[in-house]
């Protein structure tokens, strides 16, 4: 295959010049092209077919600005025919943030305070079709995975996103398409998991264990 060609995706410009740089001191690295948030990164895969050009690992943020966000740009690339992997760089290390990445189709989800072998390594494995986390998230998987009776399941998390905004009840069964009963049922799961009782100490409890992001971020 010769050198990986990888598509930047961040809405910081600095970062992804020091993204470029990073990648490019790679003998077998090159920047295909660089996107600032996933509506232009989607334009960008398709400008680069339209050119016959290949892109072997896209490298997306997640939160990004105004602009369509890395999670549900991940899953609209996963979309596409022959789809490149996609490999989450953020600083977002939530479990809501990483499960709706994997659950987006993420072919790994590294932080962005990795050394650069580890960053060549998460890319190289990602074009090899092979999955890339970061310790801390692995060990957040497994954690899951050992644990499955006090883990939230993914759609708690997502209530608990909601919860989070402020929505009622009412509001959060009409997001997720469930009845209000339903959101009653996944609350009182969640409080008991988290062993509180109402919601401000859920979204306190569920923040504190990075769950979810601090209202606002």
């Amino acid at each position: 295959m010769g050198e990986l060609r990888i598509l930047l995706v961040d809405d910081h410009p600095v970062v992804r010049a020091g993204l470029r740089a990073m990648l490019t001191e790679f003998a077998d690295f090159s920047v295909a092209a660089e996107a600032a948030d996933g509506d232009a990164a989607l334009r960008e895969l398709a400008r680069l077919r339209t050119l016959g050009e290949r892109v072997d690992v896209v490298l997306m943020d997640i939160q990004m600005g105004a602009g369509m966000d890395g999670v549900t740009a991940t899953a609209a690339i996963r979309r596409l025919e022959l789809p490149p992997p996609v490999l989450i760089l953020t600083t977002y290390d939530t479990e809501a943030d990483i499960l709706a990445a994997v659950e987006a189709g993420a072919s790994g989800y590294m932080l962005k305070d990795a050394p650069p072998d580890q960053i060549r390594q998460a890319v190289l494995s990602a074009a090899a079709g092979q999955t890339a986390l970061a310790p801390k998230v692995a060990a957040l998987l497994m954690s899951r995975i050992s644990s499955p009776e006090t883990a939230l399941t993914a759609r708690e998390v997502q209530l608990l996103e909601l919860l989070a905004t402020g929505l009622t009840n009412r509001s959060i069964a009409r997001h997720l398409f469930i009845s209000e009963a339903t959101v009653k049922t996944h609350l009182v799961h969640i409080y008991g998991k988290l062993g509180v009782d109402n919601r401000t100490a859920a979204i306190a409890r569920a923040t504190q264990r990075r769950i979810i992001r601090p209202p606002g971020q």
